[in-house]
């Protein structure tokens, strides 16, 4: 049946951009992860994955949650850039979280000096993104700095625009600004149908970390 069909990835439309498919398919890409359901981050470390079997450097840019709290992940990616260091697979992983101080939930100080703190997040990224230190970008929970107005956002638009090379970016987190969405070449929104919280069931280790 035509409805079961698995799908075949051709583009529906072609741009008359004068580019070829290889060049429009190698093309470096935006890509968003927003709204209120779990799994944001677990579906950009998923892709972040698949890029470090692909060879591409990653880079993890941790925000919001505590600088204490080691998820999953990033024991996983720690292994994964061992095994790039002692056999060649894959390739190499950062994870930044910059000691405390993107940690502002979790630990007490003024406003200021958690809007300093992003401020300084996101500079490194732009220096990274400049110096093309990554090809592949995770800005977990990076649309809060920018909902909060610590990050402009206008700002960076901007440096996503104009970043060199083929590093493709993905940024995760609810409430994304509008502005970054029209930027985006894939915007994915995370929607509940069921929960076990709705049941009164917490999270558990392997699920929810």
């Amino acid at each position: 049946m035509e409805g079961s069909l698995m799908p075949q990835g051709k583009p529906e439309t072609v741009p008359q951009d004068g580019l070829t498919t290889r060049q429009r398919r190698n093309r470096p890409l935006t890509m968003v992860h927003t709204g209120p359901m779990k799994g944001k981050s677990t579906a950009a470390f998923g892709m972040a994955l698949r890029a470090w079997n692909a060879g591409m450097s990653v880079g993890v840019f941790q925000f919001v949650k505590s600088a204490k709290w080691r998820v999953g992940e990033e024991s996983a990616f720690a292994a994964l850039n061992t095994v790039y260091e002692t056999t060649g697979q894959g390739a190499p992983v950062r994870w930044h979280k910059m000691g405390e101080g993107w940690s502002w939930i979790q630990r007490p100080g003024h406003e200021a000096d958690h809007a300093a703190d992003a401020q300084e997040g996101w500079r490194q990224i732009q220096r990274d993104l400049a110096a093309e230190t990554y090809r592949f970008y995770v800005l977990d929970e990076f649309t809060y700095p920018m909902k909060w107005g610590w990050v402009d956002v206008n700002e960076v638009v901007h440096t996503l625009e104009n970043r060199p090379g083929a590093q493709h970016v993905v940024i995760t987190g609810r409430d994304a600004a509008p502005a970054l969405l029209e930027h985006a070449d894939l915007v994915t929104e995370m929607t509940k149908v069921k929960h076990p919280m709705d049941a009164g069931q917490k999270g558990q280790r392997g699920i929810e970390w």
